[in-house]
């Protein structure tokens, strides 16, 4: 059965007037106990979130939406004194709280927000073809790593069989030296005065493309003075026909100064072990893949293929390939192509105290510098992991 609103109406009056007053009273007094509750949960709340805006509650750290509170005041007084350069009071200790820091730094300066750090680190990732294929770790200080160059014994015995001694492992040790990076971006004093002006996303910017460029041309030909040590290696380079630890092998494209072998590129492939082949990847610059996607097998079928989806690398000889163009050029003498599976051949050592700031408003009266450096460190781990093509006959 349904109602209309007006019989509705007269139901409710009708039933107030039979039970008189005491529903009146009830009903009045449910509305102030109501009211009274309000007043109370909304004294609570407020206590709560000042216990939250000091970032600790009973000595710990807390989140609010997997927002840490102590890097949500790092951030706001960090984004103050880029503007300003003044009340830097608190930003080291903040640092700490947030877990931004747990080394003293002696040269000064501040670490980025947050934020802003991981910012620079995806913008790198999808601006760097090696910050993609190589693995990345991070340290507290110089990274050490022992590696095993191969010669260890070892064979098949029984439950109860002697075991016979076996040649122990010739190892060495991975210990790439930590390098730094920099950028210098420069502002006016009046720009960072203007409300209006990002300052955040200025410098994420900034900062971002110089150390994109830095780090891409070092971990392709870095050559380890004052800098990481990249993949191409001229004095480290050896024929494939032989094999030596700390140097990397190559195949020859059978050619002076051009390429235009598809063979070669089967050579390439093959003249990695199978255990580094099957995560295999192709490393090469545009120019050269502009020369190898017109390259056919002997039906006269194109060796490269497209991504079939969205973001899906690009596939030759069914493997995926990346490009960086810090790769060499196809020419007389040099590497254009590798072939290797990058997370074993090649580490990138990232230091845990990340990217720090020093403001500068003197040295250029009425711009505000802002020395911004980041320390890491790279090499091949493992150079049986990777493989190169040479633009030579032999």
């Amino acid at each position: 059965m349904s109602y209309t609103q007006k019989e509705v109406e007269q139901i409710v009056a009708n039933a107030v007037n039979n039970y008189g007053g005491n529903l009146k009273d009830t009903v009045t007094e449910l509305g102030e106990g109501i009211e009274v509750f309000k007043a109370q949960y909304a004294a609570k709340l407020d206590e709560f979130e000042t216990i939250l805006g000091r970032g600790s509650f009973g000595g710990s750290s807390w989140s609010s939406g997997g927002t840490n509170l102590s890097a949500k005041e790092h951030k706001e007084k960090f984004l103050a004194w880029l503007r300003q350069g003044s009340d830097p009071d608190g930003l080291k200790s903040l640092e700490i709280q947030a877990s931004l820091s747990t080394l003293d730094d002696t040269e000064g300066g501040f670490l980025v927000a947050e934020e802003m750090a991981k910012e620079i680190e995806r913008l790198a990732t999808d601006s760097v073809a090696m910050r993609r294929l190589a693995t990345v770790v991070n340290s507290k200080g110089e990274y050490k790593r022992p590696l095993s160059k191969g010669g260890a014994g070892g064979g098949w015995v029984s439950e109860k069989g002697a075991r016979d001694e076996t040649d122990a492992p010739d190892l060495t040790l991975f210990s790439p030296p930590m390098q730094e990076i920099y950028a210098m971006p420069a502002v006016t004093q009046k720009l960072l005065d203007m409300s209006d002006f990002d300052v955040e996303a200025w410098l994420t910017e900034e900062v971002s493309s110089v150390f994109v460029e830095t780090e891409g041309t070092g971990f392709i030909t870095g050559n380890g003075v004052s800098q990481v040590k990249g993949i191409i290696d001229d004095s480290k380079m050896i024929d494939n026909d032989s094999w030596e630890y700390g140097k990397t092998g190559y195949i020859v494209g059978g050619a002076a100064s051009t390429f235009s072998d598809a063979d070669k590129l089967f050579d390439l492939q093959h003249s990695l072990k199978p255990v580094y082949r099957q995560n295999g990847t192709f490393l090469m610059n545009d120019s050269t893949l502009a020369v190898i996607r017109k390259m056919k097998d002997g039906e006269g079928n194109y060796l490269w293929r497209p991504g079939l989806e969205a973001g899906s690398p690009d596939v030759l000889l069914g493997k995926p390939v990346e490009i960086d163009d810090n790769m060499d050029d196809i020419g007389a003498g040099k590497y254009p192509v590798a072939f290797g599976d990058f997370k074993k051949a090649y580490r990138i050592i990232d230091h845990v105290n990340g990217i720090r700031v020093l403001r500068d408003p003197y040295t250029s009266k009425g711009f505000v510098r802002f020395y911004t450096i980041k320390r890491l460190a790279a090499g091949i781990s493992n150079y049986q992991a990777i493989k190169f093509l040479k633009i030579a006959t032999s």
